[in-house]
Formats: structure tokens, C-alpha cells, sequence
């Protein structure tokens, strides 16, 4: 690749990031969906802003795209308090995060995404920040090593995670609210998918914004990625007006189908349907048969394939249910059909 394409890709990149972010709600009543969460830290915020204090610790965990990262801004814009992002993956030694912390100011936002990543060390420095709000900095080494307690501002936590099951329980207890984001129902994406329609300023029917919040598998991230590929697809072809025609063959040549299973999904489907008669099969081999990472199936695919009832976790492997087949135009074995006994158990890998 020439220097000169990846100069186009970045700015790109920026551009689509760019975008995405003037499509995020500012606050919790622009926000849309959620509607248990949001009422929830709604009351927390208005609480912690009468007592004119930080607000609790806070962590947010569900599937990627679900908005996330929104809320935490929004946390920050409701409290009027800075935010600092930084992501677990980013913070590998005990030193990184204290160097952060040390840098907050009072009432500050951090907002530590994938939380879950973050290294062992760097998780037992955060427990004694979070509820004490110092740390101890070791000075020196081996017998003549001394640590110096250090005070912190009074600051929120607000950690995301997509594996909340891999978090230690001493993390998971120092956070004063918790959170679940579920997936949004095809009426809510509707509605982000007009909202986000009126701010990039396209003309599109209702019917395409029926179509597109029934494609999203749940996912306004997706929505509105969608959003900007039907878009592209109608400047080109339709002056950049974008009817029911325009959205569902843009949808086609971007290969989502009638429910939203882009190429990913359909490739996990397909391939223990097909390949391995409808399974049990191993996260491992299942990621090397389609040739992507097992994270990646288990955090992008496989959520909304569970939700579908298409596949299923059991004890020996990733099972597809008769309704899994019947998607794929296909009938299922009877033996697929015992296999449902283990449904919805933590799946081994052997």
C-alpha cells in the first residue's frame, strides 16, 4: 500500500469517526432506548449533583455498539465535569494508570473502556483508587522498597466492558452502579435512524427507516452505519434521495440480509450448518474454518445469532438450532434438535 492510499484511508477513517461522533446524543433525554438504564442514571446524576459531589462509579456492560461510550459522555456532559478516555488494552502496568490518575482533577470523568483487558497489576492499583482515592507508589526496590500513599481527586470511574463474566468480583463490587445495555428493538433504531437522517441532512422515506432500523441487528451503531451506506449508495444512483428501493439494494450489495445477518453472521451459520452438520463445535474451530478470531465471532457475531435463537452454547460446543437451519433454507437433523437441553450454558472450547 502507498503512502499516499493510506493517507486517503486515514482521513477517511477520520471522517467517518467524525461523523459518528456529531450523531451521539449530548444528553439523557436525547438519548434514545435504554429506557430502564437511562431512568436509572438519571436519578443517580440528579443525586450526586444535589449533593454537589462526584457521582458513583458507574459500569456499563453489553455488546459491542449499544452506546457506551455515549453514556459516559453523557455522565460527563449531565455533572459538568471533564472526561479522560483511555481503554484497558492501553493500561498494561501499574505505573500507566497511576500516572493517569494522578493527572485528574476533581469531579473528573475517566472512562476506562474494555475494562476487562486491563493487566493484573494495573486492576489491583485501581481497587484502593476507587475506594479510597489513593494509590501507593513503590519507590526503590527489592528489601529497601517504600510506598508512598499518594491522594487522588474525588473522580467517577465509568468502565465498559463487553465481558463483564471476566471482571474479578473485588473490581466489580467497587462500582456503585451497574449497568446491562440490552439490544434496541427495531422501533427504537427507527427512531435513531430518522434522528440521525435529520442531522446529515438525507431525504429518506419512512419505509427506508423502517427497513434500516429492522436491518441492525439490535445495534444503533449499526444503524447508522448503515445509514451512511444506503446514503452513499443513493448520491450515486437516486440524486440522494433515499426510498424504499434505494435502502433495500444498497442493503443487498452490502450483503445484509432481510433480518441484518451481514457476511460475518451468515459465515458463522453457514459454516456449522453446513460444515459441521449443525455442530457441537468449538469456538477455536469454528473462528478457523471461517478464518477470523475467536474474540471476534464470540463479541460481534455471536451475541446476535443467540438472540436470533440460531445458535446456542452448550457444554461440548456451539450448537445451530432448527431455527438456525430454517434460515439458511434448510431442515434440521433430528439429532440438532436433542442438543437444545444445553441451551444458554457456558460453552467449552475442547
Amino acid at each position: 500500500m502507498s503512502d499516499e492510499t493510506r493517507v486517503m484511508d486515514s482521513q477517511s477513517d477520520d471522517f467517518e469517526r467524525s461523523q459518528e461522533l456529531a450523531l451521539r446524543p449530548k444528553t439523557l433525554q436525547e438519548f434514545v432506548g435504554q429506557k430502564r438504564v437511562a431512568n436509572q442514571l438519571d436519578l443517580l446524576l440528579s443525586a450526586a449533583r444535589n449533593r454537589n459531589s462526584p457521582a458513583d462509579h458507574v459500569l456499563l456492560s453489553g455488546p459491542p455498539g449499544l452506546g457506551k461510550t455515549t453514556l459516559a459522555m453523557i455522565i460527563a456532559s449531565e455533572m459538568n465535569a471533564p472526561i479522560r478516555i483511555t481503554s484497558g488494552p492501553a493500561i498494561q502496568h501499574a505505573g500507566d494508570l497511576a500516572s493517569i490518575l494522578s493527572s485528574l482533577v476533581e469531579g473528573e470523568i475517566l472512562f476506562l473502556d474494555e475494562i476487562h483487558r486491563m493487566s493484573r497489576p494495573a486492576e489491583e492499583l485501581l481497587y484502593l483508587a476507587m475506594e479510597d482515592f489513593r494509590v501507593d507508589v513503590i519507590v526503590g526496590k527489592g528489601a529497601g522498597a517504600t510506598a508512598i500513599p499518594l491522594e487522588l481527586p474525588h473522580f467517577t470511574l465509568v468502565g465498559a466492558t463487553t465481558r463483564a463474566g471476566l471482571l474479578p468480583s473485588p473490581l466489580r463490587d467497587r462500582f456503585g452502579f451497574t449497568a446491562q445495555l440490552d439490544f434496541y428493538e427495531n422501533s427504537e433504531l427507527s427512531v435513531i435512524v430518522k434522528r440521525s437522517a435529520g442531522l446529515m441532512g438525507i431525504e429518506i422515506s419512512e419505509e427506508a427507516i423502517t427497513e434500516l432500523g429492522s436491518r441492525s441487528r439490535g445495534t444503533p451503531r449499526v444503524a447508522n452505519r448503515l445509514l451512511r451506506r444506503v446514503r452513499d449508495y443513493a448520491q450515486v444512483h437516486s440524486k440522494g434521495k433515499v426510498g424504499i428501493k434505494e435502502a433495500r439494494a444498497a442493503l443487498e450489495m452490502y450483503e445484509v440480509d432481510e433480518i441484518g445477518l451481514d457476511r460475518l453472521d451468515l459465515g458463522v451459520l453457514e459454516t456449522l450448518v453446513k460444515r459441521f452438520n449443525g455442530g457441537p463445535v468449538g469456538i477455536s474451530t469454528l473462528a478457523m474454518a471461517i478464518g477470523e478470531e475467536a474474540e471476534t465471532i464470540e463479541s460481534l457475531a455471536e451475541p446476535f445469532l443467540v438472540r436470533m435463537g440460531f445458535i446456542s452454547r452448550t457444554p461440548r460446543g456451539r450448537i445451530a438450532t432448527p431455527a438456525g437451519f430454517e434460515h439458511l433454507g434448510l431442515k434440521a437433523p433430528i439429532s440438532s434438535t436433542n442438543q437444545l437441553d444445553f441451551f444458554d450454558t457456558p460453552a467449552s472450547d475442547a
